[in-house]
């Protein structure tokens, strides 16, 4: 495993101080460090600055997936928290006027995934000037990759999102977020078809992630979510589903989910075995995702993805590939449900000796007939199961038209610091 405090780490934070510097009506300069020409100009810094998005959205508290995967698990009821005296985990939890835009959880998502966006534009503008096409392809994809997912997780939790970086930025309503994403993506895709990445810039950048397959999953994804199914498909089976994609730790970086399991001061787990599902929703007995995704010591407890501190994340799970087609296929404007039924069953029987990450029901069969909104109900019921603690409930539980009384909150206040320094900021909504 590649550790990821590369040698290229402390050039983000320069850069970071770099563009704080601007906003401060004194600049302190050392005469010694790169300016921001320097960091933007150079392969080595822009490396430096890639390499930082990964750490800044992936690593410990308060990275953006931490921050998504609470405020989704807690929305949702996914997670509980289990210390008292958390504030915010806790009015996530209550949910409706009790989350505000003083709620620190929101607030690292907002922050987070907006200065994630703003790197990236400069790694993605500033690369394309590099002579090494092959190494600035790199550059450009893996920024990319960062730049569609911060744009996912706002486009998930807000009902409009600011359309750029900087003061009184506008805003643009999220499914314009969710093809942002993807016009973001299509032309990291059109980069390394040119100019395919070079072995000198993977060898730069922490191992794990791969990075054409992740660009295709994620593509998949917001296409799904802004409901073009046709492009969701199209994606989906450009995926190969044999590879892995994933975010790695080591003892500098620790697996946030483990993190959050583990901490004595902000403790949050699995709310129970049906994993907060409900009536028809509740796993079939003998579903063997149950055991992966959490364990029992006393109380229910992370598993999975969280169950120690180096363990691996997934960037994307294959079985949400599966998963994008059978609900592609059930929602088209000709819906072909025997596709679909195909599609899912695949999720239904997989065993976890077949599955790249070892995710596996080992359900039999659905044999249907099933209706249209039948399969829709039964393709949400597996995502939840499939894909939980992903971060991705909340949008499921909009998009499968689940009621509200399932939800603590269907989009979220705007945080204070926002709204304090942008006079653009929308409404808040109601719920």
């Amino acid at each position: 495993m590649k550790n990821l405090k590369s040698k290229y780490i402390g050039y983000t934070f320069l850069f970071t101080a770099i563009t704080f510097s601007v906003a401060c009506n004194k600049e302190y300069l050392n005469p010694n460090a790169a300016t921001a020409d320097d960091v933007l100009t150079s392969a080595k810094g822009l490396t430096g600055v890639t390499v930082g998005l990964q750490k800044s959205y992936s690593t410990t508290r308060p990275s953006v997936l931490y921050a998504s995967i609470t405020l989704n698990g807690l929305t949702t009821n996914e997670l509980i928290s289990i210390n008292t005296g958390n504030t915010n985990e806790e009015r996530l939890a209550a949910g409706g006027v009790q989350v505000d835009g003083s709620n620190t959880i929101l607030g690292n998502v907002w922050t987070g995934a907006n200065k994630i966006i703003y790197d990236a534009d400069n790694v993605i503008n500033n690369a394309a000037n590099l002579p090494d096409k092959n190494y600035a392809a790199g550059l450009i994809a893996h920024a990319s990759i960062f730049k569609a997912l911060a744009l996912g997780n706002l486009s998930e939790y807000w009902e409009k999102i600011p359309a750029g970086t900087g003061q009184n930025v506008q805003f643009i309503n999220r499914l314009e977020g969710f093809n942002k994403a993807i016009t973001t993506i299509d032309n990291a895709l059109s980069v390394i078809a040119a100019n395919p990445i070079s072995a000198s810039f993977t060898g730069n950048v922490p191992n794990g992630i791969d990075i054409p397959n992740t660009l295709n999953a994620l593509k998949a994804r917001y296409a799904l979510f802004a409901g073009n199914y046709a492009l969701a498909l199209t994606a989906a089976n450009a995926v190969d589903l044999t590879k892995k994609s994933t975010f790695t730790y080591d003892a500098l970086n620790l697996n946030p989910l483990f993190e959050i399991a583990t901490s004595t001061n902000n403790v949050i787990q699995p709310k129970n075995l049906s994993l907060g599902q409900t009536g028809v929703n509740v796993p079939d007995a003998g579903d063997l995702r149950i055991p992966f995704y959490t364990s029992v010591n006393t109380t229910v407890r992370i598993n999975g993805f969280g169950a120690g501190t180096f363990t691996q994340i997934p960037v994307y799970l294959p079985g949400e590939i599966t998963l994008i087609k059978a609900e592609a296929y059930a929602r088209q404007a000709s819906p072909n449900l025997s596709s679909s039924l195909t599609e899912l069953n695949k999720i239904v029987t997989k065993t976890a000796a077949t599955d790249p990450f070892g995710v596996g029901a080992a359900l039999p069969a659905l044999t249907g007939p099933y209706t249209q909104q039948e399969l829709l109900d039964l393709i949400y019921k597996h995502r939840c199961i499939e894909l939980f603690m992903s971060g991705l409930k909340l949008e499921d539980m909009r998009r499968f038209g689940r009621p509200t009384s399932e939800m603590k909150r269907s989009f979220m206040p705007y945080p204070f610091q926002e709204r304090d320094n942008n006079t653009n900021t929308p409404a808040n909504p109601a719920f």
